[in-house]
């Protein structure tokens, strides 16, 4: 009888260690748990940023470095939700006719000389400091577990300090501190990391102004971590409120906008 008990608590031993093994068991344990509050406050901040509902915005990226060159680009985004975009390259006119379509997290270019899709990744650079990401899917809600790491002041008011850590490998970072203003739940800055550890670049959100309905950031500075003064400033202009029927995100309706 003493010999069966042995062996049943050597199989139940076992079993431990083989579940304890197995990555996606220590992975669940090991994730940290929703914070209701954290996320309430990122969603707040990202209504601020962007509509929830569709709307079209024009974006102009001038990237700089510390020896003098300089680039200019413009695009135009289709938006509707966290989950459907369009980016369409207005300037240079030797670009003008590429389409970006992000569906879910999958991303594809479309070429007017290209008979298929080009697919691509959102953390892949798109410009300067901009990456296909920041402009294809920007909303944070959607794309990280938020949790509040601590309160401090950024240019003499309270913010609160987020931790966003990606819900997978698919999204653009891997992890974003965020500072968001305590009193309006404005945006004010962020600092991406990659997979490494490594600071990628910090971005600044400025220039409030009314769009769209909502007091909202029309200025972004991005700033690489690596190489300092390599810099993007976002300006968004003519923000407005559209009703983007599902169509509108389908391959076959971007041959019309081509």
């Amino acid at each position: 009888m003493r010999n069966k008990s042995v062996v049943i608590a050597g199989l139940l031993w076992g079993c431990l260690l083989f579940a304890a093994s197995v990555p996606g068991t220590r992975a669940a344990e090991d994730a940290p748990g929703e914070d209701p509050v954290a996320r309430g406050i990122l969603a707040k901040s990202d209504e601020i940023r962007f509509p929830a509902e569709g709307f079209q915005v024009d974006i102009d990226i001038n990237s700089t470095t510390p020896d003098g060159e300089t680039e200019k680009r413009k695009y135009r985004v289709l938006s509707k939700g966290n989950e459907n975009s369009v980016v369409m390259i207005l300037e240079p006119a030797a670009e003008r006719g590429q389409i970006m379509l992000m569906k879910g997290r999958d991303l594809w270019v479309f070429m007017p000389n290209v008979s298929q899709p080009i697919r691509l990744g959102l953390a892949q650079r798109l410009t300067g400091q901009v990456a296909n990401g920041d402009l294809a899917r920007a909303n944070f809600s959607g794309d990280y577990t938020p949790r509040i790491l601590r309160t401090e002041k950024l240019q003499g008011e309270e913010q609160y300090v987020l931790e966003l850590r990606a819900v997978d490998r698919g999204v653009t970072y891997h992890r974003v501190l965020y500072w968001v203003n305590k009193s309006n739940h404005w945006p004010r800055k962020a600092e991406f990391y990659g997979v490494s550890g490594r600071l990628m670049k910090t971005c600044l959100y400025e220039k409030f102004e009314l769009m769209a309905g909502q007091k909202r950031p029309t200025r972004l500075v991005m700033e690489d971590g690596l190489k300092p003064g390599n810099v993007s400033v976002l300006e968004y202009d003519d923000m407005k409120m559209r009703d983007l029927p599902d169509k509108v995100f389908s391959k076959d309706y971007l041959k019309k906008l081509q």
